[in-house]
């Protein structure tokens, strides 16, 4: 049964969104990466417009990175001066990506620019990994160790400005972060995404931050990256759907528990290159999706408009009537369903602990 969204305006299976939600929840639970890439095109595939999808998904993003950054905040592995200067550059970048959408969306070129982007990233992304995945591969078969140097020094770190950051023990250039960043959210306006795929290997391989600290800063910085994504979506072309954006948050939080359970017991590593080759696969999708199927956008919307239920009818009348209460209340809507999981999931944790780990062995009962 197909379910009208008022502000969207198409017909959708929302059944559906949440089982594929949950599926890419679980890939990015499992691999430590964001699944806006993922997400953002299946919701292309469903008939719901790229200008649309794209906001829906940063709104998205932003519900299970601050689940996930919470509990990183509860563990204490995350650097929060080493993410400000990050959102510094990420704010700027932003900014200036949310101006080339307005360009493209005012000449009515936004759908196959997001179409294209997402079809070169995730071949290249998709190539990379593929390959690399078939090199781990090979020397895991062949038993070759190669080893690897800590920290490559680029031009960028020669800037000035040099700031210690004492959770990462480093010492560089403020502009490091803040260059990265520009670029990351840069990407996160236009194509709707975190932009984890390029912060984390950043962090890692550019600015040198510890291992351990690198997911819940990088959840940290797409906490203000996709909130500004929202907001600055939900105040301009009133493009935020709550109605989607609740089933995505729903089925993407519980997804990446899921993903980070399996993660705990599996070698995540193996499954690289099934991951670069879905990659391919949903790239090659938007590309037959960009030039042989754009039609079915204005062949959907508009359609169902007079036959809303009273909840659609509230939503589209909230996003027109009071915009801005409504950008804010998306904004609270993934902070408490993203700050409510992680703290469900610590609860159920410690009473696990408690209630099976203290439980004496069955020979002495």
């Amino acid at each position: 049964m197909e379910y009208f969204l008022p502000i969207a305006e198409v017909y959708v299976s929302l059944p559906l969104i949440f089982l594929l939600s949950l599926f890419v929840g679980v890939l990015s639970g499992l691999f430590g990466v964001g699944g806006g890439f993922l997400m953002t095109p299946f919701l292309i595939f469903m008939g719901i417009p790229p200008a649309y999808a794209v906001p829906n998904e940063a709104n998205n993003i932003l519900g299970t990175s601050i689940s996930g950054s919470t509990t990183h905040y509860l563990k204490g592995t995350l650097d929060y001066k080493m993410g400000l200067m990050i959102v510094v550059g990420g704010t700027a970048g932003t900014l200036l990506g949310i101006l080339t959408f307005t360009y493209f969306k005012d000449i009515g070129k936004i759908n196959v620019v997001i179409s294209l982007s997402y079809m070169y990233i995730l071949a290249i992304i998709g190539t990379l990994m593929l390959v690399q995945g078939i090199t781990e591969i090979d020397r895991a078969r062949k038993k070759i160790v190669v080893k690897k140097k800590l920290h490559e020094h680029y031009w960028i770190h020669g800037l000035p400005f040099r700031m210690k950051f004492k959770k990462s023990k480093l010492y560089e250039s403020v502009f490091t972060p803040i260059i990265i960043g520009l670029i990351v959210g840069f990407i996160a306006a236009i194509m709707g995404i975190g932009g984890a795929f390029i912060l984390v290997p950043a962090m890692i391989y550019i600015i040198g931050m510890p291992t351990k600290l690198i997911p819940g800063t990088s959840l940290f910085v797409t906490i203000f990256i996709s909130a500004i994504v929202t907001v600055l979506h939900a105040f301009n072309y009133g493009s935020i759907d709550l109605i989607l954006v609740t089933v995505l948050i729903l089925g993407s939080i519980l997804g990446v528990q899921i993903g980070q359970k399996i993660g705990e017991k599996v070698d995540s590593s193996e499954f690289k290159t099934i991951l670069a080759v879905l990659l391919l696969l949903v790239g090659i999708a938007v590309a037959y999706d960009s030039f042989f199927a754009e039609q079915a956008y204005n062949e959907t919307k508009k359609i169902g408009t007079e036959t809303l239920d009273p909840i659609a009818t509230f939503v589209r009348d909230l996003s027109k009537e009071m915009p801005i209460l409504y950008g804010m209340f998306s904004i609270v809507l993934a902070l408490v369903l993203g700050v409510g999981a992680a703290i469900l999931r610590r609860f159920l944790s410690n009473i696990r602990k408690k209630y099976i780990h203290t439980a004496p062995p069955a020979s002495q009962k």
